[in-house]
């Protein structure tokens, strides 16, 4: 996704990100501008995964002084979790996944603790475990799955989440209690979506 050298954790790497953020933007602007017309896939793709990268990084900023651990559920290619375990390093970081670890980044780290099998079966399994106990969690599926995964999902979720915990989903969720939290600087309405749990 990403080069790792690009999430290092100094004093003023926010503005540092906001910077880069902007920037990408612009090139696809301008390509826009120059005759294109329209987004293409790869420019779609880029838009996605800046907003997923922008999303996690405001969700960590939010959740920095709760304690407890992360959860991310579905690991996908191995990025977004990747990215996780930069931006998230003293922090356990759990992943509920129903396929094969198959990471496409070469240097991506295992999963400290990968519970296998069909999140809607095993979320459940492990509420007395987490009860209350998780700072941020991360819904992490394709944009083409079905928005209904993630709403079956959502109220699993919830009785292991802390007060104050974020959620951070590419799909809408609504569950009373959850207060919706505006994107990031740089990253349109809808593209990703931030919520607070109660």
């Amino acid at each position: 996704m990403f080069a790792k050298g690009d999430h290092a954790l100094e004093p003023g790497v926010a503005l540092d990100k906001r910077n880069r953020l902007g920037d990408a933007q612009t090139l696809i602007t301008g390509h826009m501008r120059c005759g294109a017309g329209r987004l293409s896939g790869l420019d779609m793709f880029i838009r996605r995964l800046m907003a997923q990268r922008a999303c996690l990084e405001r969700a960590a900023d939010l959740t920095a002084q709760l304690p407890g651990p992360a959860l991310q559920v579905g690991y996908g290619d191995g990025s977004a979790f990747d990215h996780l375990r930069e931006i998230l390093r003293r922090r356990e970081l759990i992943v509920f996944d129903a396929g094969p670890v198959s990471a496409v980044i070469p240097d991506a780290p295992e999963p400290g603790e990968r519970i296998a099998g069909d999140p809607r079966e095993t979320l459940p399994r492990h509420w007395d475990r987490l009860k209350r106990s998780v700072a941020l969690a991360h819904l992490n599926f394709p944009v083409t799955d079905q928005a209904r995964l993630a709403a079956e999902l959502a109220p699993l979720i919830a009785p292991i989440l802390r007060p104050g915990a974020v959620v951070v989903s590419e799909k809408p969720l609504e569950l009373p209690g959850w207060e919706s939290l505006p994107p990031p600087d740089g990253v349109r309405e809808g593209r990703h979506y931030l919520y607070r749990a109660s």
